[in-house]
């Protein structure tokens, strides 16, 4: 019977704790972009709008490739976590961090805007006549009413974050403990032809994709009905 070996099984722990951080980092970043996006008349929102969705369009290598140029020795980016004391961030969990939240950007902006946008201006006009100020307004009605928006960002970005494959490789190579994510780890299986570790990793990918999307159905079909 095929077992997983120590490297697979940090590997494993390593996407999980990658997913978890860029969860965490795109809420925060996310929240007032989508809330900006949602509510913005500014002439630039269809730029703003395109770049943050440019990740759903290119190729992750490519991605991949600009930032680790940017972020390289001769980078704009290198260069000033370098003069700060930080180092340089390819070949680095940072640097995967880094590169899974811009990849995996439009992911939790956009179910956020929607949100927002479905929201309506009625509610905050309605606890604006209540003496509620803008932060009230934000924090009492409109994060619970968005819910939905967030709870379906956050499985998004989390299962696109862990199954990424070519930004990774490129920001972060194959470094184990550090940088050799699941999905690197099974490209190491299939080409060495080891293909029994590979079925365990890639099918329990495969059952994480089907639960993750079964479970947006069901939420989206009860959040349906309680609105009904």
């Amino acid at each position: 019977m095929t077992t997983l070996d120590p490297a697979d099984i940090q590997a494993v722990w390593l996407t999980l704790k990658l997913a978890s951080v860029t969860t965490c980092l795109l809420l925060l970043i996310a929240t007032p972009l989508a809330w900006w996006l949602a509510h913005s008349s500014k002439w630039y929102k269809g730029v703003v709008a395109a770049v943050v969705a440019l990740p759903l369009v290119i190729p992750p290598t490519v991605l991949g490739f600009y930032l680790l140029l940017l972020m390289g020795p001769h980078g704009v980016v290198g260069e000033l976590t370098t003069a700060l004391g930080l180092g340089r961030l390819p070949f680095s969990f940072a640097g995967l961090v880094v590169g899974s939240v811009l990849f995996s950007l439009p992911f939790a902006v956009q179910p956020i805007q929607n949100a927002f946008e479905a929201i309506g201006n009625r509610p905050l006009e309605v606890a604006a006549t209540l003496r509620a100020n803008v932060w009230d307004r934000f924090v009492s009605v409109a994060l619970p009413l968005a819910r939905p928006g967030f709870l379906t960002a956050i499985i998004l970005a989390f299962a696109h974050t862990v199954g990424e494959f070519g930004v990774v490789l490129m920001l972060g190579g194959n470094i184990p403990g550090e940088t050799r994510v699941l999905s690197v780890s099974i490209y190491n299986h299939v080409e060495a032809m080891e293909y029994g570790p590979a079925h365990w990793l890639a099918g329990g990918m495969v059952l994480f994709s089907f639960i993750v999307l079964l479970g947006l159905y069901l939420a989206g079909s009860r959040f349906s009905r309680v609105v009904k």
